[in-house]
């Protein structure tokens, strides 16, 4: 039973930095996907980062290039999400979502949006930024 356990969080100033992480279990790791989407309050999802498995690619949404680093620890199947130079719009819940091949094969049709609606989500975790 695929399973992801994320943790990291939490809140700080304007300019600080936070990491996330998340390990998966259950999958097929080679061949797939992972990386983390974040909701504000009356705000539509949006895809923040994610790295193949394979690590020969990663996406950055253009509101976190440059500041958000998605990195991948194969040997504990983990993926990081080091963000820095938060500023309070980067505020909401942040969730891990991975998927393997099945995700894969919904990149060309929908892009980013393949890992939203074909992943599996961890719970989710608060990040606050305040000015």
């Amino acid at each position: 039973q695929p399973q992801l356990v994320e943790s990291g969080g939490g809140s700080v100033q304007s300019g600080g930095s936070l990491r996330l992480s998340c390990t998966a279990s259950g999958y097929t790791y080679s061949s797939g996907i992972m990386g983390w989407f974040r909701q504000a309050p009356g705000k539509e999802r949006e895809v923040v980062a994610y790295i193949y498995t394979s690590g020969d690619s990663t996406y950055y949404a253009d509101s976190v290039k440059g500041r958000f680093t998605i990195s991948l620890d194969n040997t504990r199947k983990t993926a990081y999400l080091q963000m820095d130079n938060l500023n309070p719009e980067d505020t909401g819940m942040y969730t891990c979502a991975a998927g393997g091949t099945r995700v894969l094969s919904q990149i060309p049709r929908l892009g980013v949006r393949a890992l939203l609606d074909f992943g599996d989500w961890a719970r989710g975790t608060q990040v606050t930024v305040s000015s």
